[in-house]
């Protein structure tokens, strides 16, 4: 499977979740529904994976935690805000650099249509 159709078979799963739960709950609700949608699709999922941070040669082995690692090759940031800001697109594209990963989604849940929440953000590496 290719990343587009890794992508496209991700966001037909947070479309499942949407449908079913709507906007206005906790990111932490998605995220856990998500990562069962995703398991049901017989993908490989990571759940808050701590990622190592390495500054100047020092190794920090719990640097930071992405919200979801699909396959080892797609990042998924969650989020259940009003509105997405740049940080939180900076944020996705700094955790792609630090993990050597191309591709990442992010996905807010609290919107009407979830196809207004959704971006693809890749990493130029």
């Amino acid at each position: 499977m290719n990343d587009n159709e890794l992508t496209e078979l991700i966001i037909g799963c947070a479309i499942r979740v949407h449908r079913q739960l709507g906007p206005g709950l906790l990111e932490s609700v998605y995220e856990e529904c998500l990562v069962h949608e995703l398991c049901k699709a017989g993908l490989s999922v990571e759940r808050q994976p701590i990622m190592p941070v390495v500054y100047d040669g020092l190794r920090m082995d719990s640097g930071y935690r992405v919200d979801i690692w699909v396959e080892k090759r797609i990042i998924i940031e969650l989020k259940a805000v009003e509105l997405l800001t740049d940080v939180h697109f900076a944020q996705l594209m700094t955790y792609l650099r630090l993990a050597n990963c191309r591709l990442g989604l992010l996905i807010n849940f609290n919107v009407v249509l979830l196809k207004n929440g959704i971006k693809r953000v890749a990493n130029g590496y």
